[in-house]
Order: C-alpha cells, then structure tokens, then sequence
C-alpha cells in the first residue's frame, strides 16, 4: 500500500490562520478587529503565520506532532475557500519566507505540515475568472468554467445562474477540471506546494469533482514530488471509493464523530455506539482505517463543548475515545481549552491567549492523553477487540493490542456511576491489578479473572496489566 506509515503516528491539531495568534500586526488590514471580537463571516482578526511560529512552544508542550492549516493562499475572505492567486501566501498572513520558517521550526521539531487544497472552485479575483469578467465570451479562459450564458452577473444579486458555482454562491466558481489547461494549472499547483516542502494536502470538497482520472493524475503528481504525501479527503459520508491509490489516503472521519455525538447526547446506546465505531473499522482495508483523520470538531462544526452543553466530563470522555480508536486523532484549536462556539462563524473564535481564560483541567486531559498515545504503540497501531459483553448497556469496553502491551479502553456513557467487573484475558490477568494510565496512582484489582472498576458519570479509563 502507499499509505504513508506515519500518518499512524500523527496527532493532529488543525489551525483556522486569521484566529490562532497574531505575531506581525504590520501586515494586518487597516479595517482589523481587535482579537477576541466575536466572529464575523468578514471580519480579519489578524491571524497571521508568524504567530503560529512565536506560539510554536504552546504546541510541542501540548504534545501534537501533525498540522493542519485551513487555506493560506491569496484570498479576499477570512475563511480564504476562494483563493485569487494558488502560488502565493495570503500577504496578511505572510510571505514566503514566512511559510519556510514555520516549516523549519515545525519540521526540526518532528512536526508534519498539511495544507488545505481548494481545486473544485476559486475566487472571482482569479486571474482566469476575472478574465472571463472583463472580456466575456472573448476571453481565452471560457472553457476554464462552466459558462452558460454571458454576461455572467457575477456580482449582481441572488445566486449564480449563468455560470457553475459551489451551491450557487457566486464567489466561487466552480472549475471546469475536464479542461487539460486547467488540469496542468491545479496539478502544478499541488507538486509546487509540495516542493515547498509541506508534507500533504488536506483536500476541500473532492466529491464534487467526481472525475477518478483528476485525482489519479493528483495522487501521482503529489507522490512523485514526496512519496511520504498525506492525501486527505474531506468525505462527510463513509465513502469507500475514495480510499486508493488513485485517490486518497485517508478521510475526515465524520462518521465516527457523529457516532460519537449521538452517545453523548443519547440518541445511541453504547451498546449501539460500539457497533457503529466498531462497523466503521471494518469498511476499508486496514492501512487507510489507520489513517483516518478522526476529529471531534472543526471549522465546519459547532465546538464540540459547546454540543456538549458545556459539560466537561462528556468532552473529556469523548477525547479518550478518540485517542483510544483507530486513527489519527485531531484537535481543532482552542477545544484543548475549553473554547466554546455555535454554527460558522462562531465556531471560529480567536484563540484566547490569556492563560487565565483556560480550562487548564481539560488542558492537561488532552496533555495526558497525547502523552499515552505516543509512549504506546498499541494506541496507534494496534488491533481493536470489543471486550466480551457484560451486563451494562452503558458501558463501552474495548482493546487495543496484544500480549503484553495491550490496553483496556473502558467508557462510562451515562449520568450514574458504573460499578464493573470486567472478564480480562490480558496480561493483566495474571497479576492481580491493573493500573490507571491516564491516573498513574490509580489501580484497579483482578479477582477471579475479572479487573473490577468503579467509574463516574461520564467518566472513562485506560489501564494496562
């Protein structure tokens, strides 16, 4: 398989540019919020990459070892999903020079850096676009898009109708990728970026450009310039078509998020809950179910304490879980904080900067967590074996792992305590506890091969024999 190994290895946290840090307020626009604004569809706050680099700290103290930037390029909005110029850092985020200082400090810290690809549409400023605006059906760019009559009323009122748009919003013309010329445009783009040396594309509504030649040509493309690329597609839906090498390497993992948002809201059992995660691992070969990007949230998302209706616990269990499954797990900014926000725009909050406004208990819970993956290699590459059935609808257990360095992952998805005696066929067994890897003072004792385990509403744990 071409799955890139580390991709196993990799704990993601996602940055939204214009809200993490502002470290150079000379290139921000004279019209910029003060940060900490309540967030706008076009407001700048100021978000810029040599922020990123002077918070780079923050980051390895909190563990992660994967980025992933939402669009950096040159771009008249905040969210910047409609780019005017692919081979060019937005200026009020950077330069250049910028972009490859903030690769050398993350790469010298054995950090990946992923980029966000919007090649299914662009902004009315690109230079292709903006052609067909000035010279109509003279324009030698016609057949970039997909035209249906001219004038094209790109800027008048209502939704697009004389030209494709992404779902009809007519500040993102959608490219007609049939076109060779605009093939070789986009594939360039993708190997420049590349050589640039980021370590992957994070690819924005593929599904939409529904052509497997296109994304051969791009998977080939990409690997030739970095053999070790990460391919990542944004599939909302389980979506075995996409996972190849013709395609890509793994997907955001919205599944099992909704899987687990509906055990904690209750709208699932974890007796149900388990055979939706635990289905999901058996859809795609091993090597792409291993490089899933499994996320709780993103820029597309409500924050997930904000679902959670503020409570801590459902959070706190909700990360375990992910840290526990399959995957490559992923942090959307600020969640580690305790951050909050509703539907976009608001999911999209500036980072607080103020230690004081932290969660630092939830802080620290996804420090634990981050630290446990990465010192055992069961969580990240080992395989899941539902724990046997026992008499707890409430209750998910499960492994990860054989022999000696297996770990039971166990999950109380309830308002009430749960008092368990849990059938344990581990090296565990043998000895008579288990100890706590998230509270290293805690131990759990084995009696007559069962590890009896008392956990609060909500709560969860990983032990290990």
């Amino acid at each position: 398989m071409s799955v890139p190994t580390w991709v196993q290895d990799a704990i993601f946290y996602q940055i939204f540019p214009d809200r993490f840090a502002n470290g150079d307020p000379s290139i921000d626009p004279a019209n910029v919020q003060p940060w900490g604004t309540a967030p706008t569809v076009r407001g700048f706050q100021g978000g810029d990459l040599p922020g990123v680099i002077q918070h780079f700290d923050y980051l390895l103290d909190l563990g992660i070892n994967a980025l992933y930037f939402n669009p950096i390029f040159q771009s008249p909005s905040t969210h910047r999903y409609n780019a005017t110029d692919y081979l060019r850092i937005d200026p009020r985020l950077g330069t250049l020079a910028d972009f490859h200082a903030l690769l050398e400090v993350a790469h010298r810290n054995g950090v990946r850096v992923i980029l966000d690809g919007v090649f299914n549409h662009c902004g009315r400023g690109f230079f292709a676009f903006n052609d067909l605006l000035e010279n109509g059906a003279d324009s030698p760019y016609v057949d970039w898009f997909y035209i249906k009559r001219f004038p094209l009323g790109a800027y008048s009122a209502g939704n697009a109708h004389n030209f494709k748009a992404w779902w009809g919003i007519k500040s993102l013309p959608k490219f007609n990728t049939a076109n060779p010329e605009v093939r070789r445009y986009l594939l360039s783009v993708a190997k420049y970026w590349i050589e640039q040396d980021a370590d992957g594309w994070r690819l924005d509504v593929p599904n939409e450009i529904d052509d497997d030649t296109f994304w051969a040509a791009f998977h080939q493309t990409v690997r030739a310039a970095n053999p070790d690329a990460y391919i990542l597609g944004e599939i909302w839906d389980v979506g075995a078509r996409w996972l190849s090498e013709n395609h890509f390497d793994g997907l955001m993992n919205y599944p099992v998020r909704t899987a687990v948002l509906n055990l904690l809201t209750g709208a699932s059992t974890a007796v149900e809950f388990a055979n939706r995660v635990e289905e999901l691992l058996t859809i795609y070969p091993r090597e792409y179910t291993y490089a899933q990007y499994n996320l709780l949230g993103s820029h597309d998302t409500e924050r997930i304490l904000t679902l959670c209706g503020g409570n801590l616990d459902k959070v706190k269990l909700a990360a375990l879980f992910l840290f526990a499954y399959p995957g490559a797990p992923s942090i959307y900014y600020g969640d580690e904080i305790g951050l909050q926000g509703g539907k976009d725009p608001d999911c999209r909050r500036p980072f607080p900067w103020q230690p004081e406004s932290w969660d630092s208990d939830l802080r620290a819970w996804f420090k634990t967590l981050i630290a446990v993956r990465k010192a055992q290699p069961a969580l990240r590459r080992g395989e899941l074996h539902h724990l046997a059935s026992f008499a707890n609808p409430n209750v998910y257990a499960f492994t990860r792992g054989e022999g000696a360095d297996a770990i039971l992952t166990v999950l109380n998805a309830s308002d009430h305590r749960a008092t368990l005696q849990l059938p344990v066929n581990l090296p565990g067994s043998a000895h008579d506890q288990m100890r706590s890897l998230l509270h290293p003072q805690q131990t759990c004792p084995i009696h007559a091969g069962e590890v009896h385990i008392t956990l609060e509403a909500w709560q969860g744990d990983m032990l290990m024999g």
